[in-house]
């Protein structure tokens, strides 16, 4: 409520809000980023658009879907990183603009090993041409 016993509207709260963080010497807190930080969390721990928009108080579901498109990239990156072998890097490598020059692979090697097994999946090339 203000000081005229009116309820706050949303900046009001907002500011309120901003100025009991500070009293509590956390200035960098704020009604806003607490909300950014629940919505962010409760996506990537699989919550969905609606869930979101019923914990945060969405009218449509952009938002939610924002917070949940972010969470999925953000799982699927995760879940691939394991395709990016780092040791090949130290093998003989070549430049990425040679490799860009030879089909898209680190060398003609690999190129050649490409048109030869076309059968073989891009992971097991690379590792193939890592040995």
């Amino acid at each position: 409520m203000t000081e005229r016993g009116q309820p706050l509207t949303s900046n009001g709260f907002g500011s309120w809000f901003k100025d009991r963080c500070r009293e509590a010497t956390l200035p960098y807190c704020s009604a806003h980023g607490l909300r950014k930080t629940g919505a962010t969390l409760a996506a990537e721990n699989g919550a969905t658009d609606r869930q979101v928009m019923a914990m945060f108080g969405g009218r449509t579901s952009k938002l939610a879907e924002h917070y949940t498109r972010k969470a999925e990239q953000k799982r699927l990156a995760g879940g691939a990183m394991h395709l990016i072998d780092l040791d090949c890097l130290g093998s003989g490598s070549v430049p990425l603009l040679e490799a860009k020059r030879a089909g898209g692979t680190f060398s003609r090697e690999i190129a050649m090993k490409s048109r030869i097994i076309p059968a073989i999946g891009a992971q097991e090339r690379t590792r193939l041409a890592c040995r």
